[in-house]
């Protein structure tokens, strides 16, 4: 049995989230070889204005890990732009759980 020859084009997916509460997600086809880089401009994220991505600045990752614009993807990867946090995890927890405390605590 011959073995399988890896495709020339990669289906991959671009998620952001454009503002809180907001997730969106475009399939893009990009030949095999293709960047992080090369799928986000595939998909005109970063030429959208509403998208508001600026991967000069955003942190980007494949199914949740961090990686480098540079990085190799393969087919059925996901590629997720960051937007840069407003308020650390443990002072939204704080705030949270001060406000579930009530008037006075």
């Amino acid at each position: 049995m011959a073995r399988a020859e890896p495709p020339k084009v990669l289906q991959v997916a671009v998620a952001w989230s454009p503002s809180p509460g907001a997730a969106l997600e475009k399939p893009v086809r990009v030949a095999a070889g293709s960047t992080v880089l090369d799928a986000i401009r595939a998909g005109g994220i970063a030429d959208d204005a509403e998208a508001m991505v600026d991967v000069s600045t955003q942190e980007v990752g494949i199914w949740g890990r961090i990686v480098t614009l540079d990085a190799v993807l393969e087919d059925g990867d996901r590629v997720e732009i960051y937007r840069p946090l407003v308020v650390a995890p443990n002072e939204a927890r704080r705030r949270r759980a001060r406000r579930k405390a009530g008037p006075g605590r």
